[in-house]
């Protein structure tokens, strides 16, 4: 089996694993996963490996073959540090930069809403967004010029990795819990959990509220490092896992309003997602308890 299957592969056999793991544990089975949620996740995860992404990344290395095809491998025989550096700045901080921009402007908000309306995590909460926040996605784009100059190998091993530490995040199953249980293990967890995205720090920007002392729905916005939030004052750890989750607008538009919008816009004119811009727009920087009636 070639790299570029094996690269493809191990995300997709870790995905499968964490869905097994969290059905055992009857995760999908209840009341607060809607059939609607579940067509939410499942679509997102059809289409965006499928369908977005090799479509953006053909359409990056058409144009720099048509355009700057004297650049094509570049970078080819440049030192791999190099290409791991670049990755991380052009791929994993801009998309710590766009996901910070979704929880700051009403209209990015919109189209990042389906990732936080759900009110459990789960490794299936990973792709809940509408198509178009992925689609103007900057580190997808970037990604396909890093390719062109000649980074493909290293995209072949950071995009397993990065994509196995998000799932991991977004898992029900909690794995860095054992580094807070053991004392011995504590100086590795501080390094850590400053470094990547774990469960608890992500949990707590799924959280539904600051007050309860733990959640940061308005950061902890770091994708494979963590470390993005810690440079730019974001971060918040307290080695706890919020017990609610979502956000203070819960309502709940159909799978395809949710993924399409603004090409497709609720019926419902309570709804935030009724318009580009509506009376009831939710202040993603505001807090929970600031609307509660």
């Amino acid at each position: 089996m070639d790299n570029e299957s094996i690269s493809k592969l191990i995300p997709v056999i870790i995905l499968v694993i964490l869905g097994i793991v969290e059905s055992f544990g009857g995760l999908y089975f209840n009341d607060n996963r809607s059939k609607n949620d579940l067509t939410i996740e499942l679509v997102c995860l059809t289409i965006l490996p499928t369908l977005i992404q090799p479509a953006i990344l053909t359409f990056v290395l058409f144009i720099m073959d048509s355009w700057f095809s004297i650049y094509e491998d570049f970078f080819i025989n440049s030192f791999f540090l190099w290409h791991v550096i670049a990755f991380l700045i052009l791929d994993d901080l801009t998309q710590y930069l766009w996901h910070r921009f979704s929880h700051e402007n009403a209209f990015m908000w919109k189209l990042h809403r389906p990732h936080h309306v759900v009110e459990e995590m789960g490794v299936l909460v990973t792709y809940r967004n509408a198509f178009l926040y992925y689609a103007f996605m900057p580190g997808i784009w970037f990604s396909g010029i890093l390719i062109f100059l000649g980074m493909t190998e290293v995209f072949l091993y950071y995009l397993p990795i990065k994509v196995t530490v998000i799932l991991l995040a977004h898992s029900e199953i909690k794995w860095d819990r054992f580094l807070y249980k053991y004392k011995i293990l504590h100086p590795l967890a501080w390094i850590v959990e400053r470094t990547i995205s774990t469960p608890c720090t992500h949990y707590a920007h799924h959280g539904l509220t600051s007050e309860d002392g733990v959640s940061n729905p308005n950061g902890n916005y770091g994708n494979l490092l963590f470390f993005w939030d810690v440079l730019f004052g974001t971060a918040k750890i307290t080695r706890k896992y919020p017990t609610k989750f979502g956000a203070w607008n819960k309502m709940k538009e159909p799978w395809y309003v949710q993924l399409f919008f603004p090409l497709i816009k609720s019926k419902d004119s309570r709804s935030e997602l009724h318009s580009i811009k509506t009376d009831v727009d939710y202040d993603p920087s505001k807090d929970y308890k600031d609307f509660i009636v």
